[in-house]
């Protein structure tokens, strides 16, 4: 173990100061609720790729790609090659997000009541909201155990770095909101992308492509490179990763907010097409990592868990110097996430579940302090859960089921919004309740029940039937009550 130096720790606080106070400094652009949410609607492509790519490359993604490298191989990249073909399909083709962003909404619910009317927008914000803070809910512990294990810093200040770290970002992101993580993601994508390519050339300096495709073909054979034959893997984890990738390209809110902040359609489908390659150096990169603590690390040096094993093999190969630019690459990459992740879901707070309690409408004043209060009570929610919940099975498949919990039913009620006109209000609420129930289910079955081992071993089977019964709920409750067919404003007939 190198351990953590002034000079690593002089790297940090230049890092984390300049950041602060360009985030800090945003704030006086803030002035209407659409600017805290939205950015005006004024963001360009490379501003948006800069963020959209800052945004999704957090300390849990890092943890759960390098993961799924340590546990699968080459094969664990599986799910960004997926995000990549989705990403850049709908993109390119404009499917769903042209319609989205030409309605002028700036949150999906906020379209679904112009297709199945007020309840099922509220319904929609409450699932939406669910699913994201349980998603984001692990995501300090996370980023507190990466920082421990690298670092070699004592682990009885975990609490006290995850505090400072959520303090840190809410400061920025209530009073500056979409703007201030704008600027603040151009910034942290700089950072983080320097760290990333310095430290695989590293790593591949001190392992070896070769050594690498050697430890993953002794450990795994052809599972390794093809997830067909990957015992952990097979057909049900790919098409569950093909549902549940495409469903967060079209309603994932931190990567729809960028749709809905650029200047028009246009540029939201550009940062689309042009992002898309990013996923595949998202999972590949970390992945790469992983493969290298397999081949590198012990069992005894690993401790029986997985998802420790890469950030341990960074503590003992990365020298002083370069592992501040790492741990400020890391902080950027973890501030970018949170940053968004607040907002986003703070918006859907917002705009969409507290709509009905708005009798008239609100100033711009009283909606920016509602909008900064509810960020800064997700943080408190982010901390006080971030410090009980334990997650069984693997990260990724963690984060899958709680995404899905609101992903199955949006992406199903955005298409019938968009291309199905007989879709309805019985339809939409039959959706959202399965989708919700199916995904919280399975979440309660892997903590107690005779079914705990299965399910564990199955969540990807559980995702696929989620979406299925989903799909199912919206045609047969449409169906059941023919109604005037009616389309949103804004969307094709």
């Amino acid at each position: 173990m190198n351990g953590f130096t002034f000079l690593d720790g002089g790297i940090v606080g230049i890092y984390l100061l300049v950041t602060m106070v360009v985030g800090i400094a945003i704030r006086r652009y803030v002035g209407r609720v659409e600017d805290f949410l939205v950015a005006r609607r004024e963001m360009d492509v490379y501003l948006g790729i800069a963020s959209l790519a800052a945004t999704e490359f957090g300390i849990v993604t890092c943890m759960y790609a390098a993961q799924n490298g340590f546990e699968k191989g080459f094969a664990g990249a599986v799910p960004g090659l997926l995000t990549f073909a989705a990403m850049f399909l709908v993109g390119w083709t404009g499917f769903c997000i042209k319609p989205l962003r030409d309605s002028g909404v700036m949150t999906i619910p906020e379209l679904f009541e112009k297709k199945y009317g007020s309840r099922v927008r509220w319904a929609a914000g409450v699932v939406i909201v669910l699913g994201g803070l349980l998603n984001m809910g692990v995501f300090l512990r996370t980023g507190g155990d990466f920082l421990v294990s690298v670092a070699g810093l004592n682990p009885n200040y975990l609490e006290y770095m995850m505090t400072g770290l959520l303090v840190g970002v809410a400061v920025y992101t209530i009073l500056g909101g979409m703007l201030s993580v704008l600027v603040t993601d151009y910034l942290q994508f700089i950072v983080m992308s320097a760290g990333l390519i310095v430290t695989t050339f590293l790593i591949l300096s001190k392992v070896g492509w070769g050594t690498l495709v050697e430890t993953v073909e002794t450990n795994y054979g052809a599972g390794g490179f093809n997830p067909f034959r990957n015992d952990t893997m097979g057909w049900s984890y790919v098409v569950f990763n093909i549902l549940l990738n495409t469903a967060a390209v079209l309603t994932w809110q931190t990567q729809i907010a960028r749709v809905l902040s650029a200047k028009d359609s246009r540029i939201g489908r550009m940062v689309y097409t042009r992002t898309s390659f990013f996923f595949v150096a998202r999972w590949l990169i970390p992945g790469i990592w992983g493969i290298a603590a397999l081949a590198l690390l012990t069992p005894e040096q690993i401790g029986g868990s997985s998802l420790l094993a890469m950030p341990r093999l960074l503590g003992m190969i990365v020298p002083a110097g370069l592992m501040g630019l790492l741990i400020a690459a890391m902080l950027a990459a973890d501030m970018s996430t949170d940053s968004s992740y607040m907002l986003t879901w703070g918006g859907v707070i917002y705009n969409d579940i507290l709509a009905p309690f708005r009798k008239t409408k609100w100033s711009e004043k009283r909606g920016l302090v509602w909008n900064r209060s509810i960020v800064a009570l997700i943080g408190v929610f982010l901390l006080i859960y971030g410090l009980w919940y334990e997650i069984e099975g693997d990260l990724w498949t963690y984060l899958g089921i709680t995404g899905t919990i609101y992903l199955s039913s949006m992406s199903v009620l955005l298409i019938a919004c968009c291309y199905w006109p007989r879709a309805n209000n019985w339809g939409a609420t039959a959706a959202i309740v399965c989708g919700a129930a199916v995904p919280v289910t399975t979440l309660v079955l892997q903590k107690v029940g005779p079914w705990t081992e299965w399910i564990k071993g199955n969540g990807a089977l559980c995702g696929i039937a989620t979406y299925v019964i989903v799909a199912l709920s919206m045609v047969v409750g449409s169906l059941l009550k023919p109604q005037p067919q009616v389309v949103a404003e804004g969307v094709p007939a």
